[in-house]
């Protein structure tokens, strides 16, 4: 799922796809915002991780999950 993170004082947001689910991830920016850790930790598709501070988080979109298209003739 394609997940959105608007950072203070940047004018670009952070872009991931992220195999995790959609109640990993909630769980992950709630522990954030609320103050039980200091950074918001996500995983990409790669197993990349990416951190932000969670005083610096602006805000934060979660896409639906989409199947991955295959073949010549999938629109």
């Amino acid at each position: 799922m394609e997940i959105k993170i608007g950072v203070q004082h940047t004018p670009r947001e952070i872009v991931l796809d992220s195999g995790q689910s959609r109640e990993e991830v909630e769980s992950a920016v709630s522990g954030a915002l609320s103050g039980e850790t200091k950074v918001l930790k996500l995983i990409d598709e790669h197993g990349r991780q990416v951190l932000v501070p969670a005083d610096r988080v602006a805000y934060v979109e979660i896409g639906e999950p989409v199947a991955r298209k295959v073949g010549f003739g999938a629109l």
